[in-house]
């Protein structure tokens, strides 16, 4: 399946939720915003949101600093 992260074409051969994609990426899930086609997914629903085929998503991740 491709899909989009970040501007870059990305590829995976199953079935991902926003919550395993962020796992494989190693990235903290109250650390980040995601976006899908443009839509904001809630963090309460990152286990629930499947990835589908030529999706454009987008994670932010936060950054604290003084």
């Amino acid at each position: 399946m491709q899909y989009i992260l970040n501007g870059q074409e990305k590829s995976i051969d199953h079935d991902v939720t926003v919550s395993q994609l962020l796992t494989d990426l190693q990235l903290e899930s109250l650390r980040v915003a995601v976006e899908i086609n443009e839509d904001l997914v809630p963090r309460k629903r990152f286990n629930e949101t499947v990835i589908h085929p030529n999706d454009r998503i987008e994670i932010v991740t936060f950054v604290g600093g003084g």
